[in-house]
């Protein structure tokens, strides 16, 4: 059954590298080095924790049988996810997908509806280019 979130999960990790506009995050106990783009500068230095809100814009998303919890590719910007359903948000068409050790969420840009996506359920999708970073307001600065 779906939920509507009204705060989607924050995701924690540490700050590998900030530059105008982007950010490279590393996920705890995994190899990943994901590449984001921030509206803000996030108020930390290259090794320390930050945690934020990571925003992606979905394409068609399917529900699959089979297969794990991961984000492709392991370095870079994020441009296939599969995971499972944590939350939805039926207002702003949005799933929140726990994949590869954080939660992701997704504004859904087909003709889908957050609705058809239960929680627990296991999805996979591709994320247009320009996923980004909300800081948490403890690491946000300007």
């Amino acid at each position: 059954m779906s939920q509507t979130a009204t705060r989607p999960a924050a995701t924690r990790g540490t700050l590998i590298e900030q530059n105008q506009g982007a950010i490279v995050l590393g996920l705890p106990d995994t190899d990943y080095q994901i590449h984001l783009l921030v509206d803000a500068t996030v108020d930390a230095d290259a090794g320390q924790p930050i945690a934020g809100v990571i925003h992606t814009r979905a394409k068609r998303v399917d529900i699959v049988r089979t297969g794990g919890r991961f984000i492709e590719p392991v370095y870079g910007r994020p441009r296939r996810l599969q995971g499972v359903v944590v939350a939805t948000d039926l207002i702003e068409n949005t799933i929140t997908v726990e994949c590869g050790g954080c939660p992701f969420v997704g504004k859904l840009t087909t003709d889908q509806k957050a609705a058809a996506f239960p929680q627990g359920a296991l999805v996979a999708f591709d994320v247009e280019r320009g996923a980004t970073f909300e800081p948490l307001p403890a690491t946000r600065h300007g």
